[in-house]
C-alpha cells in the first residue's frame, strides 16, 4: 500500500500570516485556524500522513524564541489541531527537525543534550495522541542516532527517520543512503527514508540505494525541484503534473511512503496522490544476511564470498607501557596515530581497548570512540568487559559497531546482548563458557550455539555475529592448531557466519614466532577464517594474505599479489606524528591532513627551530595540505569531519607560529563579515564556514544568526570588510540575501559577497547579485582566499 504524505508547512504558513522571524509552532496557540486550514487542505488532496507543525518545537530550537519552557504545551496544541482536522481520515505524524547544531566532537552539542530535547519533545507529541514520530531534514547520522534513541525510550510509536543528501549522495557529514540504512535498522527504525534538499529525480538512486539496504518501508518527500529567484521572488520550477510524474518512479525504486517537502503545496499532493495511490509496492530484495559493519561515512561487509577483512589490533594498552601510561594521563595522541597508520596499513576495523588500571574507564572508552571515529572511515570493534564502558563507546560511535566480545557466560548474556540490540551492533561470539575455554572445536561449537540462541531471544538475527575460534597456544596443546582449523570447518559447515580470531597466541613460547604466525595464518585462511585480529604492519602476515588470497581465488590471476609484492605497507611508512629526518613541513602537512592537533605544534616548533620562517611554514606546508584537503573533499575521499579536525590542527599551528616567530606575522588574510540572513535560525551551515575561515587566517566577524540587513551592512562599512558572508537554510528567508547585497551597493561597500545554504543554488547567487557561490566550507575558503589575493 502507498501512503501519501503532505507538502510543505512553512511557505503555507507565511501565506497565513507568519511573519519573517517568527516562531511557526507558535501559530498552534496563536493562529489554530491557520493550521488547521492547512491541514485541511492537504487532507482534501489526498493526504493520508499529515506532519504537525512540530519541526522546531524542541527545547533547542525554541530557545532562540525564549519559548524553551512551553515545548509540552506547544507539541501538544500542534497534535489536538492535526487530530480534530484528520477526524480518521489520515494518521498524524509528529514531526522532529534536527537541532541546528553538531554533536560533539563536530560540534558544541552533547550527545546526552541532544538526546533529552528530542526525548523531552517525543514524548510530548507520543502523549498528545500522534500515531507516528518522524525525524526529518537530518544532515547527521550522529545527531539521528540521538533522535531515535530518545524517541524509542519515549514511546513505542512507529518512528521515520529521514536524512537529507547533497548532490554527491552524501549527508553533509559524509554519510550515504547505504550506511544510513544499515545503522538506522539496525537500530530499530520503522521507516527511513530521505527528505528536502533535492527535487525527485536527484532522490531516485537514493531511495533505491535505501530500498537495497535494508527491509523496513522507505519513505520520500523531494522538493519541488532546485529553487531559482524570479522578480525577487523564490520560487521552486516543477508544478504538480511534473512532480508527481516522478511519483511511479520513486514508487518503483522502493519508496512506500511518498509526500512533498519545500516548494509543494495541496496541489502537488493532489496529483502525486493521483499518480501513486493504486501503484503496487516494488519488489524489494530479501534481507541481506552478511556481517555488515559501518562507520560514519562506510560500510564493511564481512562474508566468504568477500575479500579477508584485516582487525587492526594496535589500540590496545595490554603489554604496551607508553599506550597505556598516554591514556592514564588523558592523552589520545598515540591511539588516534595507531588509528591512522593501521588502516593505512591494510586494515578496515579498528579494534579499540581503553583497558587500563586506575582510569575512568567509561569516559576514556567514549573519549577514544569520538576522537577515532572522526579521523578515520574504518568502523570500529569496542573491546572491553566492563558494561558501563561498552554502553558509553556504543552511544558515542557513529555507525554499526561490533561488540568484542560476547561469551557464553551467564552475566556476559544478559548485560552485553540487551545493549547489542539497543544500539544495532553486531557481536564478536567468543566460545568461552562458565567452565572455561573449551579444548574441542565439538565443545567450542555448542558453546558458540548457544551465545546465538540467547541473542536471538534478544532479537538479533543472522548478519549479527562473528565467531571466534579461540586460538590456544600449540607448546602448551600439541593439537591446539588443529582444533582451530576444525573449528573453522565446523563453524562455516553449522553457522555460515564469517569467523575471526586473535593469531599470535599459537606461537606464544616458541622461536621464530614469525613464522609459526604467518604459516598458522594461511593455514586458517583456507580452512575459513574471514576476519583475522592481527597487526596489520606485521609484513610476513601481510605478505601470507596476498599469497592466500591468489592461491584461494579470492585474487584472479594474483594481479594484487603481484602489484603489492614487493610494496607492503610498515608502521614506519604509515607514519604521522613523527617528521621525516630533513622534511619537517611534509610532516606538518601531513599532521593537517590527519588532523593530528596534538602532534603539529611539536612538529611546528621543530621547523622553527630548523630556520623555517613564518611564510614556509604556511605556504610549503599549511596552505598545501589544504589545497590537497580541497582535492579530496571534493573528490569525495575526506568528508566534513575529517575537514574540520584539520582546520583544528592548522589552527594549532598558527598558534604555535605566532607564539614563537611574532614578528613574522603576516597580516590576516583578510576580514570576512559572516551572517545568516533576517527571519532565519538556522546558522549550522555558516558556523561551519566561520571553522574554516577564521583557522585558514581571516579575521572573521560572525554575527549570528538572524540578521537584519541594516546591520550586516553597517558591519560590513565600520569593519571594511574584504568578503560579506550570506547563508540562508530555508527558502522562504532566501530572498533577504538579494536585499543584503542590494543594501551592500547602495551604501558603497565594495566587499564581494560569498553566499550559500541548503537552499541556495548558484543561479540564485547570480541573480542575486552575489560575486560567488559556495557549495561547502572548502571551496568557500578557497573562493575567499582568491578574492583576496585578486
Amino acid at each position: 500500500m502507498i501512503h501519501i504524505f503532505d507538502g510543505a508547512m512553512g511557505t503555507m504558513l507565511q501565506e497565513g500570516g507568519l511573519k519573517p522571524g517568527g516562531c511557526p509552532e507558535l501559530m498552534n496557540i496563536e493562529q489554530p485556524d491557520v493550521v488547521k486550514k492547512i491541514h485541511e487542505a492537504y487532507i482534501a488532496a489526498g493526504a493520508t500522513m499529515i506532519e504537525t507543525n512540530t519541526f522546531g518545537a524542541s527545547a533547542l530550537k525554541l530557545d532562540h524564541y525564549g519559548l524553551q519552557d512551553r515545548v509540552e504545551e506547544l507539541n501538544h496544541a500542534a497534535v489536538k489541531l492535526a487530530r480534530e482536522v484528520s477526524e480518521g481520515r489520515a494518521k498524524v505524524v509528529g514531526s522532529l527537525g534536527p537541532t541546528g547544531r553538531f554533536v560533539e566532537p563536530l560540534g558544541d552539542l552533547g550527545f546526552e543534550e541532544a538526546y533529552n530535547s528530542f526525548f523531552q519533545q517525543a514524548k510530548a507529541l507520543a502523549d498528545a495522541g500522534a500515531d507516528y514520530l518522524i525525524f526529518e531534514t537530518c544532515i547527521d547520522i550522529q545527531e539521528m542516532r540521538a533522535g531515535l534513541l530518545a524517541a524509542k525510550d519515549a514511546t513505542k510509536l512507529p518512528i521515520i527517520c529521514q536524512l537529507s543528501y547533497s548532490e554527491d549522495g552524501r549527508s553533509v557529514t559524509g554519510s550515504d543512503p547505504q550506511t544510513t540504512a544499515i545503522t538506522l535498522e539496525a537500530m530499530g527504525a520503522d521507516i527511513i527514508g530521505v527528505n528536502c534538499s533535492l527535487g525527485p529525480e536527484q532522490l531516485v538512486p537514493i531511495v533505491q540505494a535505501l530500498a537495497d539496504n535494508c527491509t523496513v518501508p522507505i519513505s520520500v518527500l523531494p522538493n519541488a525541484g532546485m529553487p531559482r529567484l524570479e522578480n525577487g521572488k523564490t520560487l521552486f520550477p516543477m508544478g504538480p503534473e511534473e512532480f508527481a510524474g516522478w511519483g511511479p518512479k520513486l514508487v518503483a525504486a522502493g519508496a512506500t511512503y511518498i509526500g512533498g517537502c519545500c516548494g509543494t503545496t495541496p496541489a502537488h499532493i493532489e496529483a502525486l496522490s493521483k499518480a501513486v495511490k493504486n501503484l503496487p509496492e516494488a519488489e524489494r530484495k530479501p534481507r541481506d544476511t552478511r556481517l555488515r559493519l559501518t562507520s560514519r561515512s562506510k560500510t564493511i561487509i564481512i562474508d566468504k564470498d568477500l575479500p579477508t577483512v584485516l582487525i587492526g589490533e594496535r589500540i590496545n594498552p595490554t603489554g604496551r607501557k607508553k599506550l597505556a601510561e598516554e591514556i592514564r594521563d588523558g592523552s589520545l595522541f598515540s591511539v588516534k596515530r595507531e588509528a591512522i597508520d593501521q588502516v593505512r596499513a591494510g586494515a578496515k576495523l579498528l579494534d579499540v581497548n581503553m583497558g587500563v588500571g586506575g582510569i575512568d574507564q567509561v569516559k576514556a572508552m567514549q573519549d577514544a570512540i569520538r576522537e577515532v571515529s572522526q579521523i578515520t572511515d574504518a568502523p570500529l570493534a569496542i573491546d572491553t568487559s566492563d558494561t558501563n564502558s561498552l554502553e558509553a563507546g556504543l552511544r558515542a560511535y557513529p555507525g554499526r559497531a561490533l561488540i568484542n566480545s560476547v561469551s557464553a557466560e551467564t552475566e556476559r548474556i544478559e548485560t552485553f546482548l540487551p545493549l547489542a540490540k539497543k544500539y544495532g551492533a553486531a557481536i564478536l561470539c567468543l566460545p568461552i563458557t562458565e567452565d572455561g575455554v573449551p579444548k574441542t572445536a565439538k565443545d567450542r561449537v555448542s558453546a558458540i550455539n548457544g551465545i546465538i540462541t540467547e541473542a536471538k531471544k534478544h532479537g538479533l538475527k543472522d548478519g549479527d555475529f562473528l565467531l571466534d575460534s579461540l586460538v590456544m597456544t600449540i607448546s602448551a596443546d600439541q593439537n591446539a592448531c588443529l582444533e582451530v582449523l576444525e573449528t573453522l570447518r565446523l563453524y562455516r559447515e553449522r553457522f555460515g557466519y564469517p569467523a575471526t580470531m586473535g593469531l599470535s597466541n599459537v606461537s606464544f613460547g616458541l622461536p621464530n614466532r614469525p613464522l609459526i604466525n604467518s604459516t598458522f595464518f594461511a593455514m586458517c585462511l583456507a580452512a575459513g577464517l574471514d576476519a583475522p585480529i592481527m597487526n596489520p604492519y606485521d609484513e610476513k602476515m601481510q605478505q601470507a594474505l596476498m599469497a592466500s588470497a591468489a592461491l584461494l581465488g579470492k585474487d584472479p590471476r594474483g594481479i594484487d599479489f603481484s602489484r603489492n609484492e614487493v610494496n607492503i605497507n610498515t608502521p614506519k611508512a604509515a607514519a604521522t606524528a613523527k617528521p621525516v629526518e630533513g622534511d619537517v613541513l611534509a610532516a606538518i602537512k601531513q599532521a593537517v591532513i590527519d588532523g593530528a592537533s596534538e602532534g603539529i605544534a611539536v612538529l611546528t616548533e621543530q621547523a622553527i627551530r630548523k630556520g623555517h620562517s613564518s611564510n614556509e611554514i604556511t605556504e610549503k606546508a599549511l596552505t598545501a595540505a589544504m589545497n590537497d584537503i580541497g582535492v579530496d573533499f571534493g573528490a569525495g575521499r575526506m568528508f566534513l569531519p575529517q575537514v574540520l579536525l584539520s582546520a583544528e590542527a592548522m589552527r594549532a599551528s598558527f598558534k604555535k607560529i605566532k607564539e614563537l616567530l611574532p614578528s613574522q606575522q603576516e597580516a590576516d588574510k583578510g576580514t570576512v563579515v559572516m551572517a545568516t540572513v533576517k527571519g532565519d535560525v538556522h546558522d549550522l551551515g555558516k558556523n561551519i564556514v566561520s571553522a574554516l575561515l577564521s583557522n585558514s587566517g581571516f579575521k572573521l566577524i560572525d554575527l549570528g544568526k538572524d540578521v537584519d540587513a541594516d546591520t550586516i551592512v553597517r558591519t560590513a562599512l565600520e569593519k571594511e570588510a574584504d568578503i560579506v558572508g550570506l547563508s540562508a537554510l530555508m527558502t522562504t528567508t532566501m530572498t533577504q540575501i538579494d536585499k543584503v547585497i542590494k543594501k551592500l551597493r547602495e551604501a558603497g561597500s565594495e566587499a564581494r559577497v560569498i553566499v550559500g545554504g541548503a537552499a541556495v543554488t548558484k543561479d540564485y547567487a547570480t541573480s542575486a547579485g552575489a560575486d560567488a557561490y559556495a557549495d561547502d566550507g572548502v571551496s568557500a575558503v578557497k573562493i575567499a582566499k582568491e578574492f583576496v589575493g585578486a
